[in-house]
């Protein structure tokens, strides 16, 4: 077992270190352990794999998403957003940094993409806040850390993928993001308030007096919440509602997307290319990703890798507790050299069985794989959210990796808070679907 663990590991790092793609890397590990160590005949079974796994029903919903994602990308959401929420942000101690926050959860409803979060929202809180004279720290840090609830609250991309490698209904794994989606929300709130009230420079004094602002107008504000609220609708209420699958929910967004950017002007041939060319691209590489790492799943199962892996853990007799605290500690580190599709591709295979072997429900890993995941978005050198914020803002990583460490520790607080606390992931599921 050593030598094939030993060639595991040779094979996959062997293959990074050129330069290969990591789900082109995944595959010719795969291939190349089933060569050493079985008698498998890979010419056939690999068009097998290819076939089975990229046919599967749940993974239509992940190029629906993305093509979601690429339609909304160009419209004029970001503007809507902070005036609608704007009049209302501006009655708790923080003021218009809470647009940050409530923004991105709202816009997480219907992307299902962290980047695509931060990056729609950001475009136009950054901008308006930077000019009103709000601490740039805490602007930039709110944020970096609130555009990660793109994979947390539902629809999520990293959810799709989970659930089709772990065999796992992608609408469970849905449903009990939500709760923990919100509450990661308001603990974020919460903090901004603490550190406002802690420190009133944070905000700048005119900007106070938002809280008198008529109600009327507070009201008023609200059409601006128009197309992003049709938009959850179409999807979280087709889901919940019991009227469409992920997958039908998930074409439905894609409609409502696209007549958002129609009524907003923001379609043309050129925009319709782009929009086309994107999602090709992503779900492309994806793609190869979820075949890699599948197929490295059947293959490291073959030989036995996982369940050797999860007999020297258990040898070593750590509580479930401190085998949480370890995974943690392990995909902080992977955070700074994978992204976090990467991340789940090469490391499910092992992982999973020693966390079911500890007791924990594959759903509530699920959640706690996105919690990991959203730390690596902001954990440097590799962070898709860092490189969207710097688009904006022009700062340097080593700024925005400050600015940020509050809410990497208030995320991490909150996974182990899952840990001793799982029902928070597992009630609404339960509830809802038994």
């Amino acid at each position: 077992m050593g030598a094939i663990v030993a060639s595991l590991f040779g094979l996959l790092f062997g293959t990074l270190a050129i330069g290969a793609w990591i789900g082109i890397a995944l595959l010719a590990t795969a291939i190349g352990l089933a060569m050493l160590f079985t008698g498998l005949p890979v010419d056939r079974l690999f068009p097998q794999y290819l076939f089975n796994i990229l046919t599967t029903p749940d993974l239509v919903a992940l190029p629906l998403f993305i093509l979601m994602g690429e339609f909304l990308f160009r419209t004029r959401l970001s503007e809507t957003l902070f005036s609608g929420l704007a009049p209302w942000a501006g009655l708790l101690p923080g003021r218009l940094l809470h647009v940050n926050v409530v923004g991105c959860s709202i816009f997480a409803a219907i992307s299902g993409s962290s980047a695509a979060t931060t990056q729609v929202v950001g475009r136009m809180t950054l901008k308006e806040l930077l000019a009103r004279g709000y601490s740039p720290d805490l602007a930039i840090g709110s944020l970096a850390g609130a555009g990660t609830l793109g994979f947390l609250i539902p629809p999520s991309t990293v959810m799709i993928m989970y659930g089709v490698l772990a065999n796992e209904s992608i609408l469970r794994l849905f449903t009990a993001g939500f709760i923990p989606g919100v509450l990661l929300a308001l603990v974020f709130a919460v903090y901004i308030m603490i550190r406002a009230s802690a420190k009133p420079d944070l905000v700048p004094e005119n900007e106070r007096a938002l809280r008198h602002m008529p109600f009327r107008q507070r009201l008023a504000a609200l059409r601006d919440l128009g197309p992003v609220m049709f938009l959850i609708l179409c999807v979280l209420g087709s889901m919940y509602g019991g009227l469409a699958t992920p997958s039908e929910a998930a074409a439905l967004g894609v409609v409502g997307a696209f007549l958002v950017s129609l009524s907003q002007g923001a379609l043309n041939l050129r925009a319709l290319r782009d929009i086309l060319l994107g999602t090709v691209q992503t779900c492309s590489v994806m793609g190869i990703i979820i075949l890699g790492a599948s197929v490295l799943g059947n293959i490291t199962s073959t030989l036995g890798i996982p369940g050797a892996v999860a007999n020297v853990v258990t040898d070593w007799n750590l509580s479930p507790m401190l085998l949480i605290v370890a995974l943690i500690v392990l995909y902080l580190v992977l955070g700074t050299a994978l992204e976090g599709f990467s991340m789940i591709a090469t490391t499910l295979p092992v992982v999973l069985p020693l966390v079911e072997a500890a007791g924990f429900d594959k759903i509530w890993f699920g959640i706690f794989m996105v919690l990991v995941v959203e730390m690596a978005q902001i954990t440097p050198p590799v962070a898709f959210n860092f490189a969207v914020i710097q688009n904006i803002t022009a700062r340097s990583t080593a700024y925005i990796a400050r600015v940020t460490f509050p809410f990497l520790l208030i995320m991490i607080g909150f996974a182990i808070m899952l840990a001793v606390f799982p029902g928070i992931v597992t009630f609404l599921p339960n509830l809802l679907l038994g």
